[in-house]
C-alpha cells in the first residue's frame, strides 16, 4: 500500500511542473442554471442574463419521501421569466439582482385556474476573496436577501393555489462559491446558508425554517464554442413555525438533476436545459425545461 501511494506522490510530481508551465485556462460559458459560479464579470462590466422556464407538476412526494403521481384529469405548474443583472462595482466586488414574473396554471376534478404576477426579488453582493491558481480553486463570498415582493397572503380558494407567488419573509443568506477549471472541465460548487426573518401572513406570526442550499455543475468544453453541462441541485429547509408553535411536517426536501447544451463566444452565451426532480420530501415531481443566455455590455 505505502508503494502505490509512493508511485502516485512520484507521478504528481513529475506531472506537476509540466502543468504549472500551461497558459491559464479561462472558459466562456453561460455557465449552470443554478450553481453559482465564483468568478466575477469585472470592473465597470454590465451583464444582463434572462431566463425562461416551463415546469409541469408530474406528483409529488410526501413528507416520508413517497412519490404519488397525478390523477389523469390533474394538471399543475408554472412559466417563469427571470432577470438576473450583474453588475462589477470592482474586479473582486460585484452586486448583482434578480426578478421574476411568473405565470400558474392549476386543474383539479375538473376545476381549472391560473395567475400570474411579480414574484420575490433577490439582491446580491459577491466578492472574490481568491482567484484560481495552479492547485487552488476560485473563492467567492455571497450575502443576498430575498424580498417578498410576490403574492403571499389573501388568496384566494377558488384559484387552487395559483394565486401564490411568494412566502411574505425577508430572507438574508450566506455563502460560499467555488470554481475550479481543469481544461477541458470546470467545476462548480456552492452553499448557501439562508436565515428567514419572522412575519406575519393572513394575521398569523410565521417564522419559516431556516434552509441550507446545496450546488455542483460541471461543464465539458467541446470545440467551436460548445459545451455541455450536469448539475446536481441540493435543498433542505426545516419545519416552520406559526405563533411559536411548530408545524409538523411543513419542512421541504429535494434533490434535482439537470443537464444541459451551450454554445458561446465574447459577447453572447446559451444554454438549454432539461431539470429533473428525483427525490423530495414535502414537494412537487417537477419537470422543466429552461433556457437562457448572457448579454454583455
Amino acid at each position: 500500500m505505502l508503494k502505490k501511494v509512493f508511485f502516485v506522490f512520484l507521478v504528481l510530481l513529475l506531472i506537476y511542473p509540466v502543468y504549472a508551465q500551461e497558459e491559464k485556462w479561462e472558459p466562456i460559458s453561460a455557465g449552470p442554471f443554478t450553481t453559482w459560479t465564483a468568478p466575477l464579470c469585472g470592473k465597470n462590466v454590465l451583464s444582463v442574463q434572462p431566463f425562461f422556464f416551463y415546469t409541469h407538476s408530474r406528483g409529488s412526494f410526501d413528507d416520508e419521501g413517497k412519490y404519488h403521481s397525478l390523477a389523469d384529469d390533474q394538471r399543475k405548474g408554472q412559466i417563469q421569466q427571470q432577470l438576473f443583472i450583474y453588475y462589477g462595482l470592482t474586479d473582486h466586488l460585484e452586486f448583482d439582482t434578480q426578478f421574476t414574473y411568473q405565470y400558474n396554471y392549476a386543474k383539479q376534478e375538473g376545476v381549472k385556474a391560473h395567475d400570474r404576477g411579480l414574484s420575490d426579488t433577490y439582491l446580491f453582493l459577491r466578492y472574490l476573496f481568491k482567484e484560481e491558481d495552479r492547485l487552488l480553486p476560485y473563492i467567492t463570498g455571497l450575502f443576498q436577501i430575498k424580498f417578498p415582493t410576490g403574492k403571499y397572503q389573501k388568496l384566494d380558494p377558488d384559484k387552487l393555489g395559483t394565486d401564490s407567488f411568494g412566502n411574505g419573509a425577508y430572507e438574508p443568506a450566506l455563502g460560499l462559491i467555488f470554481t475550479k477549471n481543469l481544461k477541458p472541465f470546470a467545476f462548480h460548487l456552492d452553499t448557501i446558508y439562508t436565515y428567514p426573518l419572522k412575519t406575519k401572513v393572513d394575521g398569523i406570526k410565521t417564522k419559516y425554517g431556516k434552509a441550507i442550499n446545496s450546488d455542483f455543475a460541471v461543464e465539458y468544453f467541446l470545440p467551436k464554442g460548445f459545451n455541455l453541462m450536469l448539475e446536481f441541485n441540493g435543498f433542505l429547509q426545516a419545519d416552520k413555525k406559526e405563533e411559536n408553535k411548530k408545524i409538523p411536517a411543513s419542512d421541504t426536501k429535494y434533490f434535482l438533476v439537470s443537464g444541459g447544451i451551450g454554445w458561446s463566444n465574447e459577447k453572447v452565451q446559451l444554454l438549454l436545459d432539461y431539470q429533473r426532480t428525483i427525490w423530495a420530501e414535502n414537494a412537487d415531481a417537477n419537470d422543466s425545461y429552461v433556457f437562457t443566455f448572457v448579454y454583455t455590455f
